[in-house]
């Protein structure tokens, strides 16, 4: 494996574990608070996609 690949794979992991740990957040505050009133589906559905792009970028490697 070349360096650069290795590097592409650590960003791609480190990105992927930011997401999830925003869309976490954005969720619990999402369903914790009334202080969005009718855009809390909206955060919901945006927090839903960040966290499967997340898990996504953990999941799936580069190729060599």
């Amino acid at each position: 494996m070349s360096e650069n690949n290795i590097l592409v794979t650590l960003t791609e992991k480190i990105c992927g574990i930011s997401l999830i740990i925003i869309s976490a957040i954005m969720l619990y505050y999402t369903a914790t608070t009334d202080a969005l009133g009718t855009f809390s589906a909206t955060f919901g559905f945006l927090g839903a996609i960040i966290l499967i792009v997340g898990i996504l970028l953990l999941i799936i490697t580069p190729k060599e």
